[in-house]
């Protein structure tokens, strides 16, 4: 009996999810999507994908790209989860495989490079050759990519009650209109964006998304056994 009590104790540690408030639930979530999805890095490649469209058309594709990305984002966080359990990985195993993409995302906008998790020369040197690139790549995988789907899903598992999932499906429809408006400005040319400032930028965003990263996979590793980390949780 007393076997069985400490395995439903362990059950319980592994599937309850660590609770914030809802104000530094917030902050953690529209920080670290916002710095994820990284709306001023996608400025340049979004530039020279559409060099000879119009400033109007500009603003269509990254209206649309950023209603798709939204979609994306919130389709992933209201089923990932349960997609996880009908292919039988748990949320530990992700949070450790989601913590190293954002770290690897982390790690070259600490050295303020474009990562290939979010895009690829590739993908970028296939949108100029398209006539409308909204969809694809700017809005999957430039916006929401790989790192910024695993975000949205590790999110979802932290939240604790109604008002978190609330608040995370209105995070990201912030962080997409920020995005919106960014590419919005951005339409007409990026005389405003100096390099060096966007440099800085990424490499302060690279060093938050870093602290992001270890603090999920501190996380897994609590909830796979907590005598590990006691303090982690």
């Amino acid at each position: 009996m007393p076997a069985l009590r400490l395995r439903r104790h362990e059950i319980h540690d592994l599937t309850t999810p660590t609770q914030l408030s809802l104000t530094a639930y917030i902050l953690l979530a529209g920080s670290s999507l916002f710095v994820i999805v990284d709306p001023l890095a996608t400025v340049p490649a979004f530039l020279a994908m559409t060099p000879t469209d119009t400033p109007q058309q500009r603003v269509r594709m990254a209206r649309l790209a950023c209603w798709v990305a939204a979609g994306v984002l919130l389709t992933f966080a209201s089923v990932g989860k349960w997609i996880f359990k009908l292919l039988g990985i748990t949320m530990p195993a992700f949070e450790l495989a989601a913590s190293v993409v954002l770290l690897l995302v982390a790690l070259d906008m600490l050295r303020a490079q474009r990562s290939r998790v979010q895009e690829t020369s590739e993908e970028t040197a296939a949108g100029v050759e398209k006539t409308d690139i909204a969809v694809t790549p700017l809005a999957v995988p430039m916006l929401a990519g790989p790192g910024a789907i695993s975000t949205a899903v590790l999110l979802r598992n932290q939240a604790a009650n109604f008002a978190q999932h609330l608040a995370l499906y209105l995070c990201i429809l912030a962080v997409a209109f920020a995005s919106y408006v960014i590419l919005r400005l951005s339409a007409r040319g990026a005389r405003w964006l100096s390099p060096i400032a966007l440099n800085i930028t990424a490499r302060i965003m690279g060093l938050l998304l870093a602290a992001v990263a270890i603090q999920f996979a501190l996380n897994a590793l609590h909830q796979l056994n907590p005598a590990w980390l006691p303090g982690a949780g």
